[in-house]
């Protein structure tokens, strides 16, 4: 087995009362992640619930920062430093204003987009050059703040629509841990009605 430890962060902010935003949506995917893998958030470690195990014959570190959204490096950062990781060895998974919603982007470096957590995480990391995958959800209707339609709840038929998008997330996060990060994009990147 492969000894380096791949940490992958979904982002969102802490609380129930927050728990089905649009801005939650990396905890969501990095949930059921958990879930199929039977992985438990169940501990508490540089101001992020941790739970450590293996997938697809590699030790991971799933990381839900409990810092709120705009100071999510301040987790990450120390964690991946910690494990001694390489960026490369980070996916982050968060929400896409940019991208229409129930659409999936996986990259292997850039930038913020302008999304704060990202900004903290570079930030703290002093890097860019680490994977991300993004969930689209889309712009807000009319003149709407984008801050408070992030910060909604998804509606009923939103979450619904998006159970196949987080599964494909997820399958994505499993290929990336597999395959590397090539495979895992050939997969999330391809338009969903391709065979």
């Amino acid at each position: 087995m492969d000894e380096r430890r791949r940490i992958i962060v979904g982002l969102g902010n802490p609380g129930k009362q927050y728990a089905n935003n649009r801005h939650n949506a990396g905890f969501m995917v990095v949930d059921r992640l958990a879930d199929r893998h039977g992985l438990k958030f169940t501990r508490m470690m540089s101001k992020g619930l941790v739970a450590l195990g293996e997938i697809e014959g590699r030790k991971v570190a799933l990381v839900k920062p409990q810092t709120f959204m705009n100071l999510s490096g301040e987790s990450v950062a120390p964690i991946v430093k910690f494990y001694k990781s390489e960026p490369s060895d980070l996916l982050v998974v968060y929400d896409e204003l940019d991208l229409p919603a129930g659409q999936l982007r996986m990259r292997p470096k850039g930038g913020s987009g302008g999304h704060n957590g990202m900004k903290s995480i570079i930030a703290r990391l002093g890097s860019e050059d680490f994977p991300r995958l993004r969930i689209g959800v889309g712009r807000p209707p009319g003149r709407r703040d984008p801050k408070d339609f992030l910060l909604d709840d998804f509606t009923h038929d939103e979450l619904a629509a998006l159970e196949p998008v987080f599964d494909r997330a997820v399958e994505g996060i499993r290929r990336w841990l597999s395959d590397g990060i090539d495979n895992a994009m050939n997969f999330v990147n391809k338009p969903t009605d391709d065979p």
